[in-house]
């Protein structure tokens, strides 16, 4: 018995094998496949918690042809031979994601301007694509104070929306996790217990994992916007992780150091403390060359790569943004 299994999304069919879910067999096929704000590749068991991916499934299987009678979350449900399952071309799916997106906006603050994750910031490219113009919800919003969870980060819990992805991180990536969710209902919150600090040598990465601005680093705040940075992929020998990483410049300075993603927004290899703060020299990394951003992000706006026209021309290719 053959391992693929046959699924068809949106009217394009795909040969995936099984186990695999419908969201992994949409971002396979590789255009308009569902958002994502908890579900995260490298972490075990994350998913199901933001419903943003919500999809229908218009035929089970080939066996059980009928339809499933509710919208299902694409990041746990798995696929299976024969099903057809329809995203973008749902006007169901469509308003079920607008008033998830509607919900998530609720207690979240309007910090775009102010706030370090702009630019790159999941939810607010999702609330551009799925949002309301204006907000229906009269009542108090959520508050939190600013916290210093450890030398580097900063929490901003009233723009937290709940993923636990820095929970999950923390618990696959660290010895001893010192954060969770405490509380329940809409009183829950990420915090340490008794104001512990994460000081743990990966500690880092939940700032690159967070889909919005709630953990930012503490050595970049407010330093430049991100679309006027550029970022380069570079690597250093390191004890502790890989190395590879993406350096942010402004001129001649590094700004910010951060892990590498994948086209999904994901990370690729986790980096170490020691890489990400301590090291912001550029003559302490081997800069391979620009990063691709992707037509899509603000950070590749008013940013073009200079060919190198003739090998007699000994330049490497460089971002042009003046």
């Amino acid at each position: 018995m053959s391992d693929q299994i046959k699924i068809t999304i949106d009217g394009e069919s795909i040969e995936v094998p099984k186990g695999t879910t419908i969201l992994q067999a949409a971002r396979m096929i590789g255009k308009n496949y569902p958002p994502a704000m908890c579900y995260y590749t490298p972490l075990k068991n994350t998913g199901g918690k933001c419903r943003v991916c919500l999809v229908k499934v218009a035929q089970a299987s080939e066996a059980n042809p009928r339809p499933m009678p509710k919208l299902v979350a694409s990041c746990l449900t798995q696929a299976e031979h024969g099903m057809v399952v329809e995203n973008e071309s749902s006007p169901e799916v469509l308003e079920a994601r607008n008033g998830v997106v509607e919900f998530l906006l609720i207690n979240h603050p309007l910090d775009c301007p102010v706030c370090d994750q702009a630019g790159e910031c999941d939810l607010q490219n999702l609330s551009f694509e799925h949002g309301r113009s204006e907000t229906r919800y009269e009542e108090g919003r959520r508050e939190f104070d600013k916290i210093d969870i450890g030398p580097f980060i900063q929490l901003h819990m009233t723009r937290c929306i709940l993923c636990y992805r820095c929970v999950y991180l923390a618990d696959q990536l660290t010895e001893k996790r010192v954060h969770g969710v405490i509380n329940r209902g809409d009183v829950s919150e990420i915090s340490t217990y008794i104001q512990n600090a994460i000081e743990n040598d990966f500690s880092g990465n939940i700032i690159d994992v967070c889909p919005v601005g709630a953990l930012t680093d503490k050595t970049y705040r407010f330093k430049q916007r991100v679309w006027f940075s550029k970022p380069f992929d570079a690597h250093r020998d390191c004890p502790k992780c890989t190395g590879k990483s993406v350096l942010w410049m402004k001129g001649q300075d590094i700004i910010r150091i951060t892990s590498r993603k994948d086209k999904f927004g994901e990370v690729i290899d986790f980096i170490c403390n020691e890489c990400r703060f301590d090291h912001k020299e550029p003559h302490h990394w081997v800069i391979e060359g620009p990063r691709d951003m992707g037509e899509e992000s603000v950070i590749s706006a008013n940013k073009y790569e200079l060919p190198v026209v003739s090998p007699a021309v000994n330049v490497d290719a460089k971002f042009v943004s003046e």
